[in-house]
């Protein structure tokens, strides 16, 4: 069944991943007070590029915002250093959904950006005829500062860099055995 978790503002919004270099599965986690007094955290899986691409997103816009309002919008231009987050993901890590696309905006109104990720098309099988309309899609919806987006993208930018290493000749991933380069003729490398 089709569900959405809306966290405005969280108490932690990251970029993370489980597994080797090579091997890992990447996941956006967030963490924030739901009805109670326990933090609910939520985890979704999605791509290496599509983490890559919302960071580099989050960046453009923040540096849209700053620059259309000459300054005067409350973000900051690079993330503020110190106050980075470099906690593994919380555990136990149970995928909710995995995400299909996504969404970025400003709300100039309240000073935030907000990141919305759907689920795959077609992932949320059980729809409820009554409670959910016809191909629904759940949805991980956070509102973050200009400083926590930043902070968001640096650390997710750092994420995906941190993969495996280019072959200098082919600029493709070298795995711990390294791998056959086209460049070297089907060579190993």
């Amino acid at each position: 069944m089709a569900q959405v978790f809306d966290y405005d503002p969280p108490d932690r919004f990251v970029a993370g991943t489980v597994g080797p270099a090579g091997s890992r599965t990447f996941f956006l986690q967030a963490r924030g007070r739901g009805s109670g007094p326990v933090p609910v955290v939520v985890s979704v899986s999605l791509e290496k590029q599509q983490v890559a691409t919302l960071a580099e997103k989050v960046e453009e816009l923040l540096d849209e915002v700053v620059r259309r309002s000459a300054g005067e919008a409350p973000v900051p231009a690079v993330a503020p250093l110190g106050a980075a987050d470099t906690d593994p993901l919380d555990t136990p890590i149970e995928e909710e959904f995995r995400v299909g696309t996504m969404s970025l905006q400003w709300d100039g109104d309240r000073g935030v950006v907000i990141i919305e990720c759907f689920s795959v098309e077609g992932e949320d099988d059980e729809v409820d005829p009554v409670a959910d309309e016809p191909g629904a899609r759940s949805l991980l919806r956070v509102s973050l500062s200009g400083a926590g987006a930043r902070h968001f993208a640096r650390r997710a930018l750092a994420l995906v860099a941190a993969g495996r290493p280019p072959c200098p000749f082919c600029s493709g991933p070298l795995d711990p055995e390294g791998h056959v380069c086209p460049r070297a003729n089907g060579y190993r490398r």
